[in-house]
């Protein structure tokens, strides 16, 4: 066989890469967008948040990136085909794509209306069965892609009232080692990223809390929440030629929390 060259720090650039990011209008998928447009790839922003999608996408434009924004409901099939046809024609084809658009409902499992437990799963699985079906195929055929899927640490962990997110979370790694094995002859990678504790929105008002925010570090083995850049850092990474023979995991990011 003929050699072949380790991967250099080089290989970490995205440039004449398109990436498309669902829930891309704060938090983890914001700060996926800045870092894969830090490494020069093309942004395919995608939420139901219009004014939300404009504001990173200013953002992203300011440092010297490119992006573009797409409103659609990533549980409704005909906006899936219609966001597949949409980027194509604007940015080309999709090299990278990240499933990153989520809900959670905290209650326990008997207090569950039938479309409630429905709603978590189509946004947090569904969506990505019908993302993926839609843009695999112009993926195939190039000897490159990426597949990222948030799952979380609750695929792996539980707490009391979290039983339709953990559920959906779970059957993700299913799905991403199952596909990962049907794409990998093609070049594509397949993974998760299954994040803790991070300072995100979300969690403002858990954080504005002083005590309750001190409770909660002293349960995080690092003693501190998740910065937003770190999740970047890693999709990044994970999207990059020098992660090519990572695929079918989960990469947990949690400061420790599942170690425990």
């Amino acid at each position: 066989m003929p050699a072949q060259c380790a991967p250099q720090v080089s290989d970490l650039q995205l440039s004449n890469k398109v990436a498309l990011i669902t829930g891309s209008s704060k938090g983890l998928g914001k700060a996926m967008a800045r870092a894969l447009a830090q490494a020069g790839a093309t942004i395919a922003l995608v939420s139901r948040d219009a004014h939300k999608l404009g504001e990173v996408q200013q953002e992203i434009q300011d440092a010297g990136g490119r992006a573009s924004l797409f409103v659609a409901d990533v549980t409704c099939e005909d906006q899936v085909a219609r966001l597949e046809s949409d980027v194509s024609r604007q940015l080309g084809r999709v090299q990278i794509l990240i499933n990153n658009a989520g809900i959670n409902i905290r209650k326990n499992l008997i207090d569950f209306s039938l479309d409630e437990w429905r709603s978590v799963l189509d946004t947090n699985l569904t969506s990505v069965f019908l993302m993926c079906r839609a843009f695999v195929p112009r993926m195939r055929g190039a000897g490159y892609g990426r597949i990222l899927n948030m799952t979380s640490i609750m695929s792996h962990v539980s707490l009391p009232g979290r039983t339709a997110y953990s559920s959906s979370k779970a059957a993700l790694l299913g799905l991403i080692r199952a596909l990962a094995l049907e794409l990998a002859p093609e070049g594509i990678t397949v993974n998760g990223i299954s994040p803790g504790p991070f300072a995100t929105e979300m969690n403002l008002p858990l954080m504005n809390n002083t005590e309750a925010n001190a409770q909660f570090l002293a349960s995080i083995p690092a003693g501190r929440w998740g910065k937003v850049e770190e999740i970047g850092a890693l999709a990044a990474y994970l999207c990059s030629d020098a992660a090519g023979f990572i695929t079918g995991t989960d990469i947990v990011i949690d400061g420790g929390w599942c170690a425990k």
